[in-house]
């Protein structure tokens, strides 16, 4: 044997505070679900534990939707699944991007041999129904449409409602992003007339990282179904992937994650407990709570506040601060992360994430009086 035993001790993570984009911070009763034992991906416990993660992922998402589950991936296989399923090559897509996430799902729509037709809106802005509208009336054929519901490279929030109904009026289906706010804000499938959405478990769900909720409308399921050509990737084949997560009798298509399924049915019963609407009603507090200590310091917004992501406040960084630095400073002397910017706003903001249990009075007041120190206002 040439390669050496390796002297590497058992990893021990710091404490951390998490108030940057994602991951949010895993309560203890998540931590705790994580390390029960576990069982077989087919034992029968374990199918009848998928069948409530199921029934608690419909209560999120506020749909009746029979193909609902989590994907065995983060959001961006999420993602993924919605538009390999959907799609076939030569579609147009019409796609809205306001930030780095919606410029993925146009990344996709190439990727998998479809033309995107382009919507743009300024970094920090909602997506504009006019211009929405405006495409399809100059592309009659577009059968899909996708958009970020609430944009976590900004922190902006569109009107899910209004951009729906514009894709329905056109006869295209949806497809949404909600990774950033399932549990933070109202996510209304069925009102709304989703007929795809994905999302992930690490952020208003205080989950760890790496499964994607994703849920798909009848109209959806049907496209599926009345495809000529199989789904381009094997593991994301919803046909496949059913026979495992629906039906009498299982079959196996993948060794699901079963702790991480733990985790996530856990942060799902805590979620129920509380109730949606209280849920939503703590994160805008809570925002109300962090907005007013932000600006007595000075610091701006960068989104208006009628299309602000309470959980997602994307704050200019002040002249003559090297935002960098600050950032170090708060995760070496207080133990606090938060975001740096992405894309066109990379250097130029922070991202200060109040998700799900990282939403609370104590770890306000721990980043405003850590900011305060860092930055001398």
């Amino acid at each position: 044997m040439n390669i050496e035993r390796p002297a590497i001790p058992s990893f021990q993570p710091p404490v951390r505070t998490l108030m940057g984009p994602g991951p949010s911070d895993v309560p203890p009763r998540v931590l705790a679900a994580l390390a029960r034992p576990t069982v077989g991906h087919l034992d029968p416990a374990f199918v009848g534990m998928m069948d409530e993660v199921k029934a608690l992922l419909r209560y999120a998402f506020q749909t009746r939707n029979e193909l609902t589950f989590p994907v065995s991936g983060p959001g961006s296989l999420g993602m993924e699944t919605c538009f390999v399923n959907l799609m076939t090559p030569g579609d147009k897509v019409i796609v809205c991007v306001n930030g780095v996430f919606g410029q993925r799902m146009a990344e996709n729509v190439r990727r998998i041999g479809g033309t995107p037709v382009i919507v743009e809106d300024a970094w920090g802005e909602p997506v504009d129904p006019a211009k929405v509208e405006a495409a399809f009336a100059a592309n009659p054929d577009a059968q899909l449409f996708a958009f970020v519901h609430a944009e976590t490279s900004t922190g902006a929030l569109s009107d899910a409602a209004t951009l729906a109904a514009i894709a329905r009026r056109h006869g295209a289906l949806t497809i949404m992003d909600c990774v950033t706010s399932l549990g933070g804000v109202p996510v209304l499938l069925d009102e709304w007339g989703i007929d795809a959405a994905y999302s992930g478990s690490q952020k208003c769900l205080s989950c760890t990282p790496g499964l994607s909720p994703v849920s798909f409308s009848e109209a959806a399921v049907a496209r599926i179904k009345a495809r000529q050509t199989p789904c381009p990737s094997w593991f994301q084949d919803l046909g496949l992937v059913l026979g495992y997560w629906s039906g009498a009798k299982r079959t196996y298509h993948h060794t699901a994650p079963v702790n991480p399924l733990y985790g996530l049915h856990e942060s799902l019963v805590i979620l129920a407990e509380e109730g949606l609407e209280n849920a939503w009603t703590r994160h805008r507090d809570n925002h109300l709570r962090l907005r007013a200590g932000l600006e007595a310091m000075g610091l701006n917004f960068v989104v208006r506040e009628d299309a602000r992501l309470p959980q997602l406040n994307t704050v200019w960084v002040p002249v003559g601060i090297d935002e960098a630095a600050a950032r170090v400073r708060l995760l070496n002397e207080f133990g606090l992360e938060i975001g740096a910017g992405l894309g066109a706003l990379a250097g130029k903001v922070w991202r200060i994430g109040l998700m799900g249990h990282s939403s609370r009075p104590a770890n306000i007041a721990l980043c405003l009086a850590a900011l305060k120190t860092v930055i001398g206002r």
